[in-house]
């Protein structure tokens, strides 16, 4: 029953889960793709189901973040000219879709979006637990390895991503301008 071709690697849907209100969720055109159906499909058997797509289940989102997210995500630029606003799904929004969908790929599709949300909810739990223990350290040692607690924490702080300018640099030299002498008249 399992085909290899249905297969996802949990690298492919952890770049989809996006952080929406506060909430991991995953959009609409993103699991049409996962689940092999188009986006209409998938949003018309929601609406036929809307009974089990309750608000922590999956919500629509403004033209704000729709217009945040196309900026973000290079795959989602085809939404910037659509007039639709995508909905996002929640992690048990996004397990629901397979009900209604019904196929043999929606279930094994979503065995590996179940994977990938745990596998981030491990990874911040971890993080959690190593923040709770350099806290504990800091509480027992004085001050005098608060530099290597403040430097571990600043090695524990993500990356900030770096933006190029966009344009070209141009060097040119000062223009010179002579003084003029006042014309006599």
């Amino acid at each position: 029953m399992a085909n290899s071709n249905l297969i996802i690697p949990i690298e492919r849907i952890d770049r989809l889960i996006l952080m929406i209100r506060g909430q991991k969720v995953m959009l609409d055109a993103d699991l049409a793709n996962l689940y092999g159906v188009t986006t209409k499909r998938l949003n018309e058997q929601v609406k036929r189901n809307r009974n089990r797509f309750p608000g922590d289940f999956m919500f629509q989102l403004t033209t704000n973040e729709k217009a945040g997210v196309v900026a973000i995500c290079d795959h989602l630029s085809q939404l910037r000219f659509s007039p639709v606003l995508p909905y996002a799904f929640t992690e048990h929004g996004a397990i629901m879709l397979a009900s209604v969908l019904n196929s043999a790929v929606a279930v094994h599709v979503s065995v590996q979006i179940v994977r990938a949300f745990t596998k981030l909810r491990q990874a911040v739990a971890s993080n959690k637990a190593l923040i709770r223990r350099v806290s504990q350290l800091e509480e027992k040692y004085d001050t005098q390895f608060r530099v290597v607690f403040d430097a571990i924490r600043q090695l524990m702080k993500p990356p900030e991503p770096t933006r190029r300018k966009i344009g070209f640099l141009v060097s040119e030299r000062p223009a010179h301008y002579g003084r003029s002498t006042p014309s006599t008249r």
